[in-house]
């Protein structure tokens, strides 16, 4: 589990001080996160905010509402005064896949959301238990196709990203296999390093302690490019799959009619904030690049990634828990 500093945060929400925008003298800025404090979400918003506010009178307060995969913080950030006092941080399972997955929400990202930035992103691997007798992704393949649905994978739950890779995997390798859904990536590490689950797509951070002691065997990451965190581990592309590619990304994002002055200084901020040395080494440490964009790349982004996990929630008929 990614750890944050316990100083950062005081009940639902931890202050520290932001860009000196002539909007945060007047009224402090909430950034929004929609799920726990130490997920990677949470620790991404801190970080970035605690950079942006050095030096500055502003204030930001970053506050957790959890809940429906990040839909709770989503409305709440839909619905907010389109003044720049109220951000959040986000990934794709809120802004593109939650979105489609739950049919009685309304919140749509393209619509309800402008982008600010994108802050980071973090690459998936696919790891086995090492008795799991697949060595690469190629004999794992062969394994599945021989037994269409007979290996098992796990995930943190429907929807989540771990999850929405391993079905692009199957989808662009034309394999079945049959997916578990626990209650977080955690549980579902500890069976497949038990034994009792084969193998699941997991963020990088989180296993690399693993891969690197041999409890676990890594067969690729999802990465365009290798992970620094695990260099001798091929990427699904050099594996031979491609279209598979799959990071965790973040970005900061304001309400839909969020004034250009607004976001665009909001963007030079996160810009300055994201070039520090020490937060970009932060960065490395958790497995995550730093991946500054403008408002108008993320607004595409979040588009682009809306049609693309569409098409693979309906090809593989994937439905919301009950």
């Amino acid at each position: 589990m990614i750890r944050t500093s316990r100083r950062h945060f005081m009940g639902g929400a931890a202050a520290v001080g932001f860009a000196g925008h002539a909007l945060a003298q007047s009224k402090p800025i909430r950034v929004l996160v929609g799920f726990a404090a130490g997920g990677g979400n949470d620790v991404i918003a801190r970080l970035v905010a605690q950079k942006m506010g050095e030096g500055s009178s502003g204030q930001v307060l970053v506050d957790n509402k959890t809940g429906a995969s990040g839909l709770i913080a989503a409305d709440i950030l839909a619905k907010a005064p389109p003044d720049g006092t109220t951000l959040m941080v986000a990934a794709q399972t809120t802004y593109v896949v939650a979105p489609q997955l739950y049919k009685s929400v309304t919140f749509d990202a393209p619509r309800d959301v402008t982008g600010i930035s994108l802050l980071g992103a973090s690459p998936l691997v696919l790891v086995v238990n090492p008795s799991f007798a697949a060595k690469s992704v190629g004999e794992l393949i062969d394994m599945a196709k021989a037994r269409p649905g007979a290996i098992n994978f796990g995930s943190g739950g429907v929807g989540t990203t771990p999850h929405m890779a391993a079905e692009l995997f199957l989808f662009t390798t034309d394999i079945r296999m049959t997916h578990v859904a626990y209650r977080g990536e955690a549980p579902a590490i500890a069976d497949v390093l038990a034994g009792q689950l084969p193998l699941l797509f997991a963020n990088v951070s989180v296993v690399t302690g693993q891969v690197k002691a041999g409890t676990l065997r890594a067969l690729a990451v999802t990465s365009p490019k290798r992970a620094p965190g695990l260099p001798d581990v091929p990427t699904l592309a050099e594996a031979g799959i491609k279209g598979a590619d799959v990071e965790t990304w973040f970005g900061l994002t304001a309400p839909a009619g969020t004034p250009r002055e607004i976001v665009q200084r909001l963007n030079a901020d996160v810009r300055k904030a994201l070039a520090a040395p020490d937060l970009q080494q932060r960065f490395a440490e958790l497995s995550l690049s730093v991946t500054p964009s403008s408002p108008e790349e993320l607004d595409a982004l979040i588009k682009s990634e809306a049609a693309r996990w569409g098409e693979v929630i309906q090809r593989a008929n994937i439905r919301a828990p009950e």
